[in-house]
């Protein structure tokens, strides 16, 4: 937990490390639900894999909804860093995707927080940056 002083307070930032053995078996609902209660208990939650592109598309799809209903929320910041497979050999990128296939996308690392803390997310094929507002 990180405190930050904001005008006279003391106001805590916190990170949630989500393993993918966490929300693997969880339907698209659940996994977004968890997700959303996290962001809005102020958590910057990081996700130890990807989220599907249809899990994506819900978690934006909620976020927006909820923009509409919750006056202090602002919505959310997301991005994923994953490895780059670019310069590898055929037989890499082979097992990679095979590996993928079989027990998901545990090699990226997806960032996911409230618009009101997190300013915004640099990514490039090597780190990731969060800004804080």
């Amino acid at each position: 937990m990180i405190e930050k002083k904001v005008s006279g307070k003391y106001r805590g930032l916190s990170l949630q490390v989500l393993p993918f053995s966490e929300v693997q078996d969880l339907t698209i609902a659940q996994r977004v639900k968890k997700i959303l209660t996290l962001v809005l208990g102020n958590k910057i939650v990081i996700l130890h894999g990807r989220l599907r592109p249809e899990e994506e598309a819900r978690l934006i799809e909620d976020t927006m909804a909820m923009v509409d209903h919750i006056k202090s929320f602002r919505g959310i910041e997301l991005a994923v860093i994953e490895p780059n497979l670019k310069n590898e050999s055929f037989l890499v990128k082979f097992r990679y995707n095979l590996a993928k296939k079989l027990v998901g996308d545990n090699s990226a690392l997806t960032v996911i927080g409230p618009a009101t803390i997190v300013k915004e997310i640099k990514r490039d094929p090597k780190r990731l940056e969060v800004l804080l507002s």
